[in-house]
């Protein structure tokens, strides 16, 4: 457990340094390619039973693959240089550094009063349709997705990679490039997406409530992040998604959740949190408090760790 705290701070600390590698040498890019060509393949069978049995078998077989080749990676890897390319390892599941250079350039459009630009940007990492949104409703969306990749973005991975290593942290990452991918309930990927789906919400259940917890802990408002956590966190399709909107409402105070389009089509959820809509400033705060999460999960693991040792 320490050399693994150890390793996933020095991976947090190199992702904010460095950002993502490029996308030829992105395992996720690797995972995404993968993906698709088995779906071009897979999609074109007729009967749903087939689509369900292949999707089934790539939501096993994918993170499996993932994990068998980055353990065998590091295993072949030198004595001296194993530690090195673990970190390397974990430092490309994470997206701290990534996330918030989007969302500030959101924030920048907007600031600047470019509606249109500050759409674009925002399409760029929300699902929903942007053509069409109010300032209100980009801010929204970009802190909404802050909220959502703090938890799978950065709190999962760092904690498989604390009790998994790199090889957990980048499997965890196949499950979730799946369901990110092809985890949908509209056709073709009903059939198809489910068993990804399925997988995803189960690996992240304890990272969501962790999140939750944690947002709580860095924000300074205890009472109030929980409470918004406990009457919202539940009202979501997601058995996730809605734990880490909840919390950085609470957090922040102000209002997330409502009614989005995807492809065309609308799709109302719950009004989640009871303060202010987001403005273009609240973006900013969503990416502190991310910032802090990370932080704190960071240390926390090194304090076990050197409790443990001692």
């Amino acid at each position: 457990m320490r050399l693994r705290a150890r390793q996933v701070a020095a991976a947090l600390l190199l992702d904010a340094l460095l950002g993502e590698p490029p996308a030829s040498l992105h395992p996720v890019v690797w995972m995404g390619r993968t993906i698709s060509h088995y779906e071009r393949r897979a999609l074109a069978w007729k009967n749903p039973r087939h689509r369900s049995i292949s999707g089934a078998v790539l939501a096993l077989a994918l993170p499996t693959l993932v994990c068998a080749g980055a353990g065998a990676s590091i295993w072949m890897t030198p004595k001296p240089l194993r530690w090195p390319l673990e970190v390397i390892f974990l430092s490309s599941a994470l997206s701290m550094r990534g996330l918030a250079t989007a969302a500030a350039a959101v924030e920048r459009k907007l600031q600047n009063g470019d509606l249109e630009a500050a759409r674009t940007c925002v399409g760029e990492f929300v699902g929903r349709d942007t053509d069409a949104l109010s300032e209100e409703e980009v801010a929204r969306a970009a802190v909404e997705s802050v909220a959502e990749n703090t938890s799978d973005g950065i709190v999962a991975p760092m904690l498989y990679g604390l009790f998994l290593g790199a090889p957990g942290a980048l499997t965890y990452k196949a499950v979730n490039t799946l369901d990110s991918m092809i985890g949908y309930r509209e056709a073709p990927y009903a059939e198809f997406g489910w068993a990804s789906a399925r997988l995803d919400d189960f690996a992240n259940l304890f990272p969501a409530r962790l999140t939750a917890l944690l947002a709580a802990v860095a924000s300074g408002r205890l009472a109030a992040t929980l409470s918004s956590v406990r009457r919202y966190g539940p009202l979501t399709s997601s058995p996730n998604a809605g734990w880490a909107e909840a919390a950085f409402a609470g957090a922040l105070g102000i209002r997330l959740g409502g009614t989005n389009h995807y492809g065309g089509v609308m799709r109302v959820g719950p009004v989640i949190g009871e303060g202010r809509r987001p403005g273009p400033e609240d973006i900013r705060r969503a990416v502190v408090l991310m910032r802090s999460i990370c932080i704190i999960l960071a240390g926390f693991a090194l304090l076990a760790g050197a409790v443990r040792r001692g």
